[in-house]
């Protein structure tokens, strides 16, 4: 922008550009300044426009840089004085530059990951502390790698082989197959949210707790805890396995007293060397996370390592098979470990004797064969390769399933056999199996191996640009890993015997790690790698899990788990730590691997599956918030995901999927309930939203049926100048009707000018909603700001709620005091409301005496709720009692039903039609029908009408009289002030306005005989009120108040609460005050009343 700019002749500067404490140098007439380009900052001009500092500057005379600001103003930064945002100063505070905004964004860092912080805090001092260094893991170190020893696991080494023998090629790569593609799935919707803006340190439970809520995040985030502590559990035992089973078998405590005994001891064994390991690695972890971290790499070089050496083995298998030759009997598979030569007899000494072998099968030391076994006797003995070669051509033999029942002894399918019983005292000879084995107790076991892929988005702290590293190294971890379990389960079919595949500990081998027979150079490498990066594996469990527990305790959403956020000094969640070892504990104390995968399988499948919920949810609602970086993700492939992870729980174990889901369900309603309250912009309200407006669309087709009418409410409440709710009790009311059913809204207004009282009708919005919590109303609250109360009270019945959820029943109070006082205010408010619910067909209760009603805490034990039906209206009268008594207050209450007959009536017909009625409505109610007959006027309903009327008047007379006294001093004031008071106050206050207390009024003779003449015309008004005779209409209507009111007051003067018919107003407003007085009459000595008016149509029906 270029800009021209001319001086005035004293050289003062044009307009405001300059301001007032800097001196704009002198220059002649009309001298024209250079042209000056402003492109964002004010540029330096030349030395005709140097500017001297004013003689306040701290340094003395220099140049100044910018023309157009002072110093003090540089100083401030100018946020708040730049003058190309002139406009908009005064909100910069709140609403900043662009600049400033984009200066804040750009120097966000992500909290680092707890590990590290706590890592950094155990070797920092109290008063040195490091500067926090920004996140800088790539994908490769931050993710990849991570992930891939998450999901290189135990069940590969220990189990991986044993599947493939039991299942065959064809179905272990099925298990594979659905067990990758549900993880490939649901890491595509966990990269679609991780990329949709910036994901906090929290991983997979602040994506799920921010994306579908707080109760299903901490349903989730339990259950993702729960899988990460009994995965500690699972490697821990498979660690113990590894130990006892494969390196030092000669460590076990409990020894099996007999040879049906091996399993049971062995449990045992794993229980208390686990619970050892446990307590173990809670001491390393507590100590310090940073040893955990730095051995991280250790163990995932140890994985590496290992499945190189399957690798290099397979391939070795080809020309040079390793030699692990298997004993065979017949068909069947001889454990090796129990004798050294695989044949009948050995020679010795030129001699043919009896082998270890006869010796077992035969006990007997000399070839006698009487106490031999028979399958012994029948079958020969034989020894093939355990390891044929990748070139043997085995392949075609595993190909198809095996499974076995438990205790099924391992057989040969085409090894020639005798097919005779043998004694049942030598299966501890064969090679049994342990469990009952089938296809979906297969994948139970296995998809535990495939977990992990969380490792990612958990460091998402870390990462130096997490939304592009997660998804990447997420995926390529997992298109790695799939790729090896692949090939492993085609290598293993294709090198290993299917008998040595299907024998779980490697009995059939000399008791060698069934995959470490395949392995180059040695079975130890696998062995040793196994067991390290299993316990690794077990330490990186026990490390996340207290973390991921003190994130959804520090979150506040569950309350009992508070104590859990705390921990030590630095942090460390030690409280955490202890709950999840003893969790952990359990795991070990069921001490077989094989019952612990299936649960936490569960437990991995349920997070996987409300993550894959949350990215369908979010894409099928087009949220606007919803704009991922990663674009390859369909809710499609979502809902497919969740599909796969829904199936997997109940194929693997149905009874455990149900546990793990009840659990969950429990967790969620229990925050629903009791949990803190936490707005996240979840896609869960999105989905409410959604929902709510479709009904509100179906609802707003057409008028309810009279079936599904319930009354809708809308309660006026009245608050005091402190903003507090005048009655309560009518709050307590609302919930008592409704038993927390139904539409309930609270209204009030408060008088004045919008945008002066706006916080104050925040605060009193407040308030209202707080006595809603305690009165258990569950609802919504609406306060309206008018300058005339009635005005407010018209917009809240007009416009309260929402198409077909709008209000058809106003609840209002009772204006207490209205005889006493002199302002008519409150009863015409009153009237005014009542012909407002009249003229838009609504519903009308008012509850008088509302401050002697129950309170929620009371319990009705006995007693009547009495319906006087005077009238019929739509049947309100008799609907309310019947949903007051499913209300524990009023339950025991009894309902009768009162109609008043006349002389012309038959009451005994009437009574049986009644009753006849009340049955087809299915409402239970004593019927009682009260005569009332024809009785002349008494001098009392005279004397009441007439005092009515004589009050009346008299207070129009007072009014009169004191505006016409005060109108000389309105006339005074300044029109503006008049018109700002009549905008106070109501129209009715037209009449009498109020003025200040002292007025100044200047006195003419004219005036003078004016005041006179009035005071003289008002003096006789008083004496007319003697004389008065009251209206015969007035006289009739009080005469049926009287009565009615001495009906009522007889029969139900006890009852807990009376219903009766509310009479319409008088269409002429002149007798509003006596409709009041009516009222008054109709209610006199009963304690509680409701007054009931139908909104004109029916709203109870005798059809099903």
């Amino acid at each position: 922008m270029w800009s021209t700019v001319h001086m005035s002749q004293d050289g003062a500067c044009p307009g405001d550009l300059v301001p007032q404490d800097v001196q704009c140098p002198r220059v002649q007439l009309g001298q024209e300044f250079p042209r000056v380009a402003f492109r964002g900052h004010v540029r330096s001009l030349p030395k005709l426009m140097e500017i001297t500092r004013p003689s306040h500057a701290s340094h003395g005379n220099h140049k100044e840089n910018s023309p157009f600001l002072n110093s003090s103003e540089a100083g401030k930064g100018g946020d708040y004085y730049d003058r190309n945002l002139a406009l908009f100063e005064e909100e910069l505070d709140i609403r900043p530059k662009v600049s400033s905004l984009l200066g804040k964004l750009v120097n966000y860092t992500n909290l680092t990951q707890g590990v590290k912080e706590h890592e950094e805090a155990e070797s920092t001092d109290g008063s040195k502390k490091k500067v926090s260094k920004s996140p800088s893991m790539g994908t490769l170190m931050g993710v990849y790698l991570p992930c891939m020893q998450n999901i290189f696991g135990v069940i590969l080494f220990l189990r991986l082989t044993w599947m493939v023998g039991m299942a065959g090629v064809l179905q272990s790569f099925l298990i594979v197959l659905l067990c990758c593609c549900c993880t490939m799935l649901t890491t595509i919707s966990m990269s679609a949210i991780a990329t949709n803006g910036v994901v906090p340190a929290g991983g997979s439970y602040f994506m799920i707790s921010r994306s579908l809520g707080p109760e299903f995040g901490g349903a989730v985030g339990l259950c993702f805890y729960l899988g990460t502590t009994f995965a500690g559990a699972m490697y821990i035992l498979g660690a113990i396995e590894i130990l006892l089973t494969y390196i030092v078998p000669q460590a076990a405590i409990f020894h099996p007293s007999d040879a049906h005994d091996a399993s049971s001891a062995m449990l045992n064994n794993m229980r208390v060397y686990g619970t050892v390991f446990l307590i173990l690695m809670a001491v390393v972890v507590f100590v310090g996370v940073k040893y955990v971290n730095k051995f991280a790499s250790l163990f995932l070089a140890c994985v590496v390592i290992s499945i190189l050496s399957i690798y290099a083995g397979a391939i070795k298998s080809i020309f040079d098979p390793p030699e692990f030759p298997i004993c065979m009997l017949g068909n069947r598979t001889l454990s090796r470990d129990q004798f050294d030569v695989c044949a009948k007899t050995v020679v010795k000494d030129n001699m043919t004797v009896a082998s270890k072998l006869w010796e077992l099968f035969c006990h007997s030391t000399n070839l006698t064969t009487e106490h031999c076994d028979e399958y012994f006797l029948m079958n020969n003995v034989s020894e093939i390769a355990g390891i044929p070669g990748a070139a043997s051509g085995i392949l075609i033999d595993n190909l198809w399933s095996n499974y076995l029942e438990k205790g099924e002894i391992l057989e040969r399918a085409h090894q020639p056999s005798v097919d005779v019983a043998g004694q049942k005292n030598n299966l501890h000879l064969y090679v049994l199996s342990d469990i009952t084995t089938s296809f979906m107790v297969l994948v139970g076991i296995f998809f535990p191996s495939v977990t992990g892929i969380m490792a990612g988005s958990n460091r998402s702290g870390d990462l130096k640009d997490a939304q592009k590293s997660i998804p990447v190294g997420t995926i390529l971890a997992i298109v790695t890993t799939s790729l090896v379990y692949f090939s492993c389960v085609l290598l293993f079919g294709a090198c290993i015997e299917g008998v040595v595949l299907r024998d779980k500990f490697g009995d059939a081998v000399n008791r060698n790690l069934v995959v470490g027979t395949l392995s180059w150079p040695s079975p130890w490498v696998i062995v040793i790698g196994s067991f390290f990066s299993t316990c690794g594996a077990g330490l990186q469990s026990l490390t996340g899990a207290p973390r991921l527990l003190q994130a959804i305790a520090k979150d506040n959403i569950i309350p009992f788990l508070w104590i859990f956020g705390h921990g030590k000094a630095n942090g460390e969640p030690t409280w955490a730590l202890l709950l999840t070892a003893l969790i952990a504990e359990l795991g070990i104390l069921i001490a077989s691997l094989d019952m612990v995968a299936p649960i936490l399988s569960m437990f991995f499948l349920m997070c996987y599956l409300f993550v894959n919920l949350a990215c369908a949810v979010q894409t099928l609602l087009r949220t606007p918030n919803w704009r991922p970086r990663f674009k390859y993700y369909h809710w499609a492939l979502s809902f497919l995901g969740m599909s796969i992870c829904l199936a997997l729980m109940f194929i693997s174990s149905w009874y455990y999927a149900l546990v793990a889901m009840l659990i969950a369900g429990m967790i969620y309603k229990y925050i629903e309930y009791q949990g803190a309250e936490k707005e996240w912009g979840d896609g869960i309200r999105g989905l409410s939203l959604s929902a709510a407006r479709y009904a509100l669309l179906r609802l707003e087709e057409g008028p309810p049926h009279t079936k599904n009418w319930r009354p809708q409410l809308l309660v006026l409440l009245k608050l005091d100048e402190d903003l507090h709710v005048k009655y309560p009790r009518l709050l307590t009311f609302a919930s008592q009707l409704k038993a927390g059913k139904g539409l309930t809204i609270i209204g009030s207004v408060i008088q004045g000018n919008f945008l002066e009282t706006y916080g104050e009708a925040q605060a009193a919005e407040q308030t209202i909603k707080n006595m809603m919590e305690i009165e258990k109303v569950k609802g919504f609250c609406q306060v309206v700001v008018a300058n005339k109360v009635r005005e407010g009270i018209a917009h809240l019945i007009q416009s309260c709620g929402l198409g077909g959820m709008k209000h058809n029943t106003v609840v209002l109070g009772w204006p207490y005091g209205w005889r006493q006082s002199e302002d008519p205010r409150s009863w015409k408010t009153f009237i005014g409301t009542v012909r407002c619910t009249t003229a838009a067909h609504l519903a009308l209760l008012v509850p008088k005496n509302v401050s002697f009603y129950p309170s929620n805490h009371e319990r009705y034990n006995e007693g009547n709720i009495d319906v006087w039906w005077i009238v019929h209206d739509g049947g309100m009268l008799m609907l309310l009692p019947f949903l007051l008594k499913q209300h524990k207050v009023w339950r025991k209450c009894k309902m009768r039903i009162f109609t008043v007959a006349q002389m012309d009536d038959n009451s005994i017909q009437m009574k049986k039609d009644l009753a006849t009625f009340l049955y087809q409505l299915r409402i239970e109610a004593e019927v009682e029908v009260v005569e009332m007959h024809n009785s002349d006027i008494s001098a009392y309903t005279y004397e009441r009408t007439l005092m009515m009327e004589q009050r009346s008047q008299m207070l129009r007379q007072m009014r009169l009289t004191k505006t016409e006294r005060e109108r000389e001093a309105q006339l005074v004031k300044d029109r503006h002030s008049i018109a700002r008071l009549e905008s106070l106050y109501s129209d009715e206050e037209d009449e009498a306005d109020p003025v200040p207390e002292n007025i100044q009024m200047t006195w003419t003779k004219e005036k003078c005989d004016a005041e006179k003449r009035n005071r003289g015309s008002a003096v006789g008004s008083f004496r007319d009120l003697i004389t008065i005779k009251p209206n015969q209409s007035n006289v009739r209507r009080m005469h049926t108040a009287v009565k009615l009111n001495e009906v009522i007051v007889n029969r139900s003067h006890d009852a807990r609460l009376v219903l009766l018919n509310m009479p319409g107003p008088p269409k002429n407003t002149d007798g509003d005050e006596n409709y009041m007085e009516f009222l008054e009459v109709l209610t006199e000595g009963l304690e509680r009343v409701l007054l009931v008016r139908g909104g004109g149509r029916e709203v109870i029906t005798i059809y099903s």
